[in-house]
């Protein structure tokens, strides 16, 4: 499901235009972003949380001029979905739809 899709199906459920719902999530997004980028994590209740993590310094190498090179500690977004979640895609998710059953 991409964007659009996913704009396409709160409208249709809930009965609010196209642009209303793009400009809510949009909004969304962007306060996402912009409380992880302040280094405040964001908690939705039976949805997960996105949390801004601390990746540690480690040794890498530059493939072209075959050198090791050191890649200091970073944070990165994350998403971490809540427990009722993941419980509900188990539930209902018996196999990805681009899997084919090879027995």
């Amino acid at each position: 499901m991409r964007k659009a899709d996913l704009v396409a199906s709160i409208s249709e459920k809930t009965g609010i235009a196209k642009v209303d719902v793009l400009v809510s999530l949009e909004s969304f997004f962007k306060e996402v972003k912009g409380s992880l980028a302040e280094g405040e994590n964001v908690y939705i209740r039976g949805f997960g949380s996105f949390v801004v993590k601390k990746r540690a310094k480690k040794i890498g190498r530059h493939i072209k001029e075959n050198k090791a090179m050191e890649i200091p500690e970073h944070f990165i977004p994350a998403f971490k979905p809540a427990k009722i979640f993941v419980e509900q895609v188990k539930d209902k998710v018996t196999q990805l739809p681009n899997e084919e059953n090879n027995d």
